[in-house]
């Protein structure tokens, strides 16, 4: 057909120089931006699932960071811990030494008094310049915050762990103690004496949680006299004796299932009663059995304890307690973003304890009392000094390895395996919204001869419409 008004061939390869050409620059776009979804229209659905997995991946690689910066932190309060470590070892040695005042004049006793006085300062000193990013990390800032309750005077001394708490930053602690710890008990019946007096001689041995001893008595030791010798030795034996009533009573110095008051005639006399007056040869104390949040706590002693994923705390109460303890934990605690999303089940929070000299010790005492002048001095008490020291140096030492497991199976695991989940969203990410090059290479080979050859057809068909002069001439 021969038309002039209106060249539909030139409109027909117009409109298919026009998509040659929309993909060329979208070949052109692919291959200089290496992404094959580059707005909106490239990939609706795909736009949206890439933006979904970008957000993951960001949060992720955040939480690799956050976990690295914790490392970090446990770290540094490790290195500053192994001092502290150190020190305590320094003067538990001290505390030893200065014990054998027989050997030593008062002057070397005093330096060594002057020694504790230094390392308890350095102790100190420790305590309040240990810093990570501006935060004093060993002074107690970063303890748990304890308000009390019913019961809790009876608590000579906690340690809370880790807690998980509410949005409010709180938590309720309800202790229930089904039976308190008990002593281990034998009683040598008042048959066994004659006005109060053993029958005949004796060769008694006895065995506690601390060691043994071996006591000799004649024939009309008195039951008084029995008790005094027994008391002579407790601190090495963890046996003490009471009299009532011609009732002579050895019990544990101990609570618990780890003491025992263990008692073996060696030899008496043929007129002697005591062995068949003795309740018993041996007997073991029993640890406290309790629940914290209705949870079963692990007893030991005076001591209870529970370690679930959302509360680990250890206490010790009075000796003997049975009364019900409630507190609540109102905040505190270093708190790490372990996770990508930002939910308490993502996130850790533990208590790090002062270790201030005024602090560090147990049921035993505190730290500071062996400075001079105090009631654990060398002069005045060397030997709940070193009882002290050793509750201070337990103390640090499960504070170290508390951190120590919290890096290794909860820090390093969960960095391998954020590691492993960002290469994998990564992946995923990369498979939806990224180029493929021989793909977009090819692609743009074929747009580029589309758009020649769709231009010399298009010039072709511009000149359809001078074919209609040929009839006018």
């Amino acid at each position: 057909m021969s038309r002039i008004n209106t060249n539909i061939s030139s409109m027909v390869a117009q409109k298919n120089l026009a998509k040659s050409n929309s993909q060329l620059q979208t070949s052109l776009n692919r291959l200089s931006t290496g992404l094959r979804v580059n707005s909106g229209k490239d990939d609706p659905a795909g736009l949206i699932s890439s933006e979904l997995l970008r957000r993951d991946i960001t949060a992720v690689g955040k939480a690799i960071k956050n976990s690295e910066r914790a490392g970090q932190f446990i770290a540094t309060a490790d290195s500053a811990l192994s001092q502290v470590s150190s020190l305590l070892n320094d003067v538990r040695g001290l505390v030893t030494e200065a014990a054998n005042t027989g050997a030593l004049s008062d002057e070397q006793v005093a330096a060594n008094q002057l020694q504790i006085d230094s390392s308890l300062e350095a102790i100190d000193r420790i305590a309040k310049t240990t810093t990570f990013q501006g935060k004093k990390m060993l002074d107690g800032s970063m303890d748990f915050q304890v308000t009390a309750g019913n019961g809790f005077s009876t608590v000579s001394d906690s340690v809370i762990n880790q807690a998980t708490l509410d949005s409010n930053d709180e938590m309720d602690v309800s202790v229930t103690i089904a039976n308190a710890a008990e002593v281990a008990e034998l009683t040598v019946a008042a048959n066994a004496f004659t006005n109060g007096a053993l029958n005949d001689d004796l060769v008694l041995k006895l065995g506690g949680k601390d060691g043994a001893e071996v006591f000799n008595f004649d024939a009309g030791a008195s039951v008084d006299d029995i008790a005094a010798a027994i008391n002579l030795v407790t601190d090495s034996t963890g046996i003490e004796a009471s009299v009532n009533a011609n009732v002579l009573t050895l019990e544990s110095t101990a609570y618990g299932s780890k003491a025992y008051v263990d008692a073996e005639v060696i030899s008496e006399g043929g007129s002697g009663t005591f062995a068949t007056n003795l309740s018993a040869t041996r007997d073991t104390g029993a640890d406290i059995i309790a629940s914290v949040n209705g949870v079963q706590a692990v007893g030991d002693g005076n001591k209870l304890s529970i370690n679930t994923s959302t509360l680990s705390l250890s206490l010790t109460v009075d000796d003997g307690s049975s009364t019900a303890v409630a507190f609540t934990i109102t905040g505190g605690g270093a708190k790490f973003q372990l996770g990508a999303d930002v939910v308490g089940n993502q996130q850790a929070r533990m208590g790090l304890k002062s270790v201030f000299s005024g602090s560090l010790g147990g049921s035993e005492g505190r730290l500071h009392e062996l400075k001079s002048g105090g009631a654990k001095s060398l002069e005045n008490d060397p030997n709940g000094a070193a009882k002290v020291v050793d509750q201070a140096i337990t103390r640090v030492a499960e504070l170290r390895g508390r951190l120590g497991a919290f890096q290794k199976t909860t820090i390093d695991s969960n960095v391998a395996a954020l590691s492993d989940l960002s290469v994998n969203l990564s992946e995923a990410e990369s498979s939806i919204r990224d180029a493929d090059f021989a793909v977009e290479s090819a692609n743009l080979t074929r747009a580029q001869v589309l758009v020649s050859a769709g231009t010399q057809v298009l010039s072709i068909a511009t000149q359809n419409p001078q074919n209609a002069l040929q009839l006018l001439r």
